[in-house]
C-alpha cells in the first residue's frame, strides 16, 4: 500500500493542497493513436515519476498514469492500494517510433527506476509498486528480454533485475488527479525527496534524447 504517499498527501491536504473533495476522482480518457505513432506500457513504482520520466523523451506525446496487469476491471486507486487487484501502478506512453524508438523507452524504464527490488521502489511497498514491462508483440517481448540481459550485464545494479515481462491485457487510466501530478504539485515533499530524483536520473541517462537538454524543472 502507498502507506507513506498516503501520509505525505494528507499532509499536504491541511496545508493547501487540492481538497479531497474537489479532487477529479473520474478516470482519465486515453488519447486516439495518432497515424505512424506506438504505444508502450511499463510499471516502475510510482506512476507519478514514471510519467514525468517518459515525459521528459523526445518524440513522446503523451504518457497518462494508471493501472495494468490485474484481474479487476476498471479498478480505483484504492482498491489497487490494497494489492488484491492485482495490479501495478503504470504509465502508457504514445510516441513516434520515427523520433524514438522502443529500445530507447526501454533504456529509459530500466534507468528511472530501480529493477532490482521485488515489489518495491523506494519507501513504497507492496505488488502495486512491482516492476513491469509489458509487451503487445513477440517483437517487444524479445526486446524487454534482451533489456533485462544487458541490464544485468552491465553491472549497473548490484542485484539482479526483476522486472516482470508480461502480455498487455488491459491498461485502465487513473483518477484525474493523478494525471501530471509532478507537474501540478512541484513543492509536495514527496515529489521533491521520491519522484525528482528519479525523474533526474532518467535524464542524466538518456542525455541527447530529452526535450529539453538543459535544467530540467516543473
Amino acid at each position: 500500500m502507498k502507506t507513506i504517499q498516503g501520509v505525505v498527501l494528507g499532509l499536504l491536504l491541511l496545508v493547501g493542497c487540492t481538497p479531497a473533495q474537489t479532487q477529479d476522482t473520474t478516470p482519465a480518457k486515453l488519447p486516439a493513436l495518432k497515424p505512424g505513432e506506438a504505444v508502450a506500457t511499463f510499471a516502475g513504482g510510482c506512476f507519478w515519476a514514471q510519467e514525468e520520466g517518459f515525459d521528459q523523451l523526445r518524440g513522446v506525446r503523451e504518457v497518462v498514469s494508471g493501472y495494468a496487469g490485474g484481474h479487476v476491471k476498471n479498478p480505483t486507486y484504492e482498491q489497487v492500494g490494497t494489492d488484491e487487484t492485482g495490479h501495478a501502478e503504470s504509465v502508457q506512453v504514445y510516441y513516434d517510433p520515427k523520433v524514438i524508438s522502443y529500445n530507447d523507452l526501454l533504456e529509459a524504464f530500466f534507468a528511472g527506476h530501480d529493477p532490482t527490488t521485488l515489489n518495491r521502489q523506494g519507501p513504497d511497498v507492496g505488488r502495486d509498486y512491482r516492476s513491469v514491462a509489458f509487451y503487445r508483440t513477440p517483437e517487444e517481448k524479445r526486446a524487454i528480454e534482451t533489456a533485462i540481459q544487458r541490464t544485468n550485464a552491465s553491472g549497473h545494479y548490484k542485484n539482479a533485475v526483476v522486472t516482470e515481462v508480461l502480455p498487455l491485457k488491459a491498461f485502465y487510466p487513473a483518477e484525474g488527479y493523478h494525471q501530471n501530478y509532478c507537474k501540478l504539485h512541484p513543492n509536495q515533499p514527496y515529489i521533491r525527496s521520491v519522484s525528482m530524483p528519479k525523474v533526474e536520473k532518467l535524464r542524466k541517462a538518456m542525455k541527447g534524447k530529452l526535450k529539453n537538454e538543459g535544467q530540467h524543472s516543473i
